[in-house]
């Protein structure tokens, strides 16, 4: 697969640059990046393996919705996951793993009064990021990272569409969560680290949902 390739659609898909429902066309894509239909097709393949487009018979590639339902199941997978995932991090997170956090630390503090929404989103990938390093097990986290993607997208409609108050709330919850999580990782027990990564998702994915459902023209 032509990794060059897959990482600028991912990337164009996750940070909505691609609209929700956009038809993308095959030939389109193929001109731009100066390859045949072959190596394009295999990128593609693996976005819809990804739940991040359709591959539409006749009609091009669409990218996935952004439907509220379906990814209620995808966090409720995400809770069991998270909670997996903090346990087995507790058990490996090393130096090197706080001074990542602590660099999650600084970025939200710059980000409280200059609004950039794909550097916060980043910072949230970051974390991501540091756990599944930490966890340990290529095949639970990439399953996790899969679920995640799916969930971001919904995260970052609603972060564009912020105001001021409520963009400044969302960076103020993402560093909270990052203190709590350094607080836990150096004196709680693994246990009581996936505990709190699932009750954080949970405030997070109940945040999403109020912000979603109160947001028009979707």
């Amino acid at each position: 697969m032509n990794q060059h390739i897959y990482h600028i659609l991912h990337n164009r898909i996750v940070f909505l640059e691609y609209a929700p429902g956009q038809i993308l066309k095959e030939q389109v894509l193929a001109k731009e990046f100066g390859v045949s239909r072959t190596p394009l097709r295999t990128v593609l393949f693996r976005l819809e393996w990804e739940h991040l487009v359709k591959i539409l018979p006749r009609t091009g590639i669409q990218v996935s919705e952004l439907e509220l339902n379906t990814i209620t199941h995808v966090f409720q997978a995400r809770l069991e996951l998270e909670s997996v995932i903090g346990t087995m991090t507790a058990e490996r997170f090393s130096k090197s793993h706080f001074t990542r956090l602590d660099g999650c630390m600084e970025q939200c503090r710059q980000l409280l009064d200059h609004r950039d929404t794909e550097a916060l989103g980043r910072v949230d990938m970051d974390l991501k990021h540091i756990f599944h390093d930490a966890a340990g097990n290529p095949f639970l986290t990439e399953m996790s990272a899969r679920f995640y993607m799916l969930t971001f997208r919904l995260w970052y409609f609603n972060l564009i569409k912020m105001d001021k108050q409520a963009w400044k709330q969302e960076v103020l919850c993402l560093q909270s969560d990052v203190k709590a999580l350094m607080d836990i990782l150096s004196t709680g027990t693994p246990e009581k680290v996936g505990k709190t990564r699932k009750t954080q998702l949970l405030a997070h994915v109940e945040r999403i949902r109020t912000t979603f459902l109160g947001l028009s023209g979707i």
